[in-house]
Order: C-alpha cells, then structure tokens, then sequence
C-alpha cells in the first residue's frame, strides 16, 4: 500500500515546489520548477497561469495516490483579487518598482512601526504599497474584488473557497496589527480589510479539493485543503519540531533568496519584546506566527546577493563538493584582507542605503566563493545582533550546508549555539506539521564547529569600513 498521506505547495518567488509526503514526515517525492517573469501593462506580474498550468500536470504524478492533504504555502508579498470567480487583476511582482510620487503619498497614509511591526520596505514589498498603487492607477481595480495573500490563493485555487490567514497577512504588510491580532486603523481607513476574504487558521481544512481538479489529476475528491501559511513561518514551524528548539528562547535563520531571521524568547523567558524598539530602517521586523503571537524578525537578501558576488550558479558555495576547497580558501581571504562592503540588494537588509565595494578582491574562483560566503555571515550577524537573538540558533534552508557561511556564524557568535539540520525541505515539513503539530524531524541537529581563523578582528575591520 502506498506511503502517500499530504502533498505540500509551496510557490516562493524564485522557485514552485511539491513535495510528496508520508504521514510520518518522510519525503517521497519533490518536484521544482523555477518560476517564470511575466509582464503585463509594462509591468513584471506573478506567473498565475504558468504555476497554474505545472501544479495540475505536478499533481496529476500522484494520480491514484491515497492523498487525504493539499498544505499551500506561499512568499509574503503577493496578494490576489477574485471577482466573480476569476482573477480581477494579475497579481504583481514585488520588485516591480513603484513610481517614487507615488511611494511618497502612500507612506504619508502608513501607520507606525509601532502599530503594525512593518518597515518601510522598497518597492512592492509592503503588499499595501501594492494596493494604493493598484488603485492610484485604476480607481475601480478593487471594486467587488475579493483580496487573498499569495498562499491562500493557492488554497483557493485548489479548494474554491476563499480565506485570508494571519502568518501571511502578518509579515511586512502594513495592513495587520500583531498586538490587536487584526486589520491595522489605515486598511481599515482604505476600506482595504473589508475586502479580504475570512480569517482562517493555518491547519484549518477550508474544503475538499474542487471536483474539477480531482477529475484532472487524478487525487481523491475526499482530499482536504488547509488554509496553508507564510514560507518562512513554515520554517520556523519545522524547527519548533525539534526538542532543542521547541519552546525555548531561539532563532531560526531561514536562508533562501532571502535570510530571514526569526525569534522566539522561551517559555519562561521575563524578558519583553519590546517590538516597537526595533530599529525599523535596518530591515526588522514583526511577523506573526500560527498561533498569532509576534515574532521580532530580520532579514536581508542573502541568496540575491551571493549570486550577485559569485556571479554564477549560488549552489558553487553549498554544494557538498565543493566544501574543503572554500573551506581551505579562508585562510588566505582573511590574511589578504578581502572583503565585501554591504549592501548588493539596495534598501534592503541592515545597511539598506550602503553602497557595495571591494576591499582586496579575490581572482582565485575559491577565495571569492569563501569571501562572499563569509559577507553574508557578517550581514547575518549584524541582523541577529539587532533582534537579540542569543543561546541557540538554526540555520536551515539551501545555505545551511555552505560551510563557511555557517561555520562563520558560528565563530562570530561564540555565546550560541549553532545548528543546522540534515533534514531537508524544512518549509515542506513545517507545514506537514500543520496537519500533526506532534510530528517530529526525520534525523537531528549537528552542532556546527566554528571556523578557525581571527574573525574577530576581520569582522572588526568589515564592521567598521561598512559604518562609513
């Protein structure tokens, strides 16, 4: 009899992913597809049609399969319109770049850091941004529209009923307020709030799959639908599966083309959050996990910015080969001096108006594999310094096997433990968690040794040439 229980749907923004399932957490199947740009009106939109198109022909692999579970799972910064049963508008990019008048007369309407634990973030990164912008453009875009986050249009897609769900409505979007646990005052001032669809929990089955998909794919009609959550909630929810990160005081740094750092004081922790103290113009943030409770948050655009310094394939710094000779090439990146100055991805990270340069660069391949690698640990360790992150920290995701990268950390941080998982698919395996919050990680966590070599001082040196 087959293995096969839930099918996970995670469409981030770089790549589309399914994965396959047991019921007790073990991968049987995963299929990717790197998704596509696609314009409309001379702007860069999401590529609805053609995940669209993959995930039927995706699913239908599993034709026959006793599924009883779709888990969706979405980025943060993608919002849709129904109206009628349809799209009402395609939804946008968040790197399409909204006109700067624009831009300037909407965050005049936000409201404060204080109130809704989101940044000021550039383009269409503030899924309100993208709204006002929608509507500046054509005042009747909204009108009758029905408005899901990303995530929970998948859900739609697959169920046909439409909910709203607080882990995507929580990250970033200038339109929830974590402390009231609903709608912040300007998406109520906009009329915005009343035109998303229902709250639904993460884990809740909001229906069976649509008869017409099930007659196309070949999956049980019987299938139930989640609501389905915010990817980089879904990894923090993979790591609270392991006893060493449960409830206590942690961080998961989930590393993807963004690293997005994610805290959670323990259980018995005294120490306020103090949210609003967070230094909004440095990329922090709250986001808000599946019970509701705000999560201080930072992040930065690792992966971007790695592909950029390497200027290849980003697998050249985590790909399993390849680790003794980066691991062999520090010495002489840290004897040289060679460094990266911040920040490759503008406006965004700890030191979002910083403009990037060279000091010593590398012509050896490898030390420029290793001196990139070693940057985004540096920008790494200022985040977490800035969200006080301490005692224990996961790094998980594509970037948790680049050794210099994690081993780095670890040396920056001797006071924290550091770990990595060698499972893999952690976003996948945190929303399977939905379904069974008691399912624990195939495998465990390896502690990971700390890089030799004098960081303290190299950090010294980059920490100060990228103060001025």
């Amino acid at each position: 009899m087959s293995e096969a229980f839930a099918i996970v749907v995670d469409i981030g923004k770089t790549m589309s992913k399914v994965t396959l399932w047991s019921r007790a957490g073990r991968l049987l199947d995963r299929q990717v597809r790197a998704n596509a740009v696609v314009e409309q009106d001379g702007l860069r939109r999401l590529d609805v049609a053609g995940i669209g198109d993959w995930l039927v022909e995706t699913l239908a692999r599993h034709a026959g399969q006793p599924i009883a579970y779709l888990i969706p799972v979405g980025h943060g910064a993608g919002v849709v319109g129904l109206r009628d049963g349809s799209l009402a508008f395609a939804p946008l990019d968040y790197e399409q770049a909204i006109p700067e008048t624009v831009l300037a007369a909407y965050r005049r309407q936000r409201d404060p850091f204080a109130i809704t634990g989101s940044p000021a973030l550039p383009n269409g990164l503030n899924l309100a941004a993208q709204l006002d912008w929608l509507e500046a453009r054509n005042p009747a875009t909204l009108d009758g529209a029905t408005l899901l986050p990303w995530a929970q249009y998948w859900a739609w897609f697959l169920s046909g009923r439409a909910v709203s769900e607080v882990t995507s409505l929580g990250c970033h979007s200038d339109l929830w307020d974590p402390s009231r646990q609903g709608f912040a005052p300007m998406a109520e001032r906009r009329r915005w709030a009343a035109r998303f669809a229902p709250m639904a929990a993460a884990g809740d089955a909001i229906g069976p799959l649509r008869p017409e998909l099930a007659a196309r794919t070949g999956l049980p009609a019987t299938a139930k639908v989640l609501a389905g959550l915010h990817d980089s909630n879904a990894a923090l929810l993979a790591a609270r599966g392991f006893a060493e990160i449960a409830e206590n005081e942690a961080t998961v740094l989930s590393t993807g083309t963004w690293f997005i750092a994610l805290r959670t004081p323990g259980r018995d922790s005294a120490e306020p959050l103090a949210l609003a103290d967070l230094p909004e113009a440095r990329d922090c943030l709250v986001n808000v996990d599946v019970h509701g409770r705000p999560v201080p948050s930072a992040r930065f655009m690792g992966g971007r910015e790695i592909e950029t310094l390497i200027e290849f394939d980003t697998r050249r710094i985590d790909i399993k080969p390849d680790q003794p000779a980066l691991l062999a090439a520090v010495p002489a990146v840290l004897a040289t001096g060679a460094m990266m100055l911040p920040t490759l991805a503008p406006g965004c990270g700890p030191f979002p108006d910083a403009r990037p340069r060279w000091i010593a660069e590398p012509d050896d391949p490898f030390e420029r594999r290793a001196a990139a690698s070693l940057y985004a640990a540096l920008v790494a360790d200022v985040s977490l310094d800035l969200i006080g992150a301490h005692e224990r920290l996961l790094v998980e995701g594509r970037f948790a096997e680049a050794q210099v990268f994690v081993r780095a950390l670890a040396a920056l941080r001797p006071g924290t433990t550091v770990y990595t998982a060698n499972a893999h698919n952690d976003v996948s395996f945190g929303a399977l968690r939905l379904v069974d919050p008691q399912l624990r990680p195939q495998g465990s966590l390896s502690r990971v040794a700390p890089l030799a070599g004098d960081l303290g001082a190299y950090r010294a040196r980059w920490r100060a040439a990228s103060a001025t």
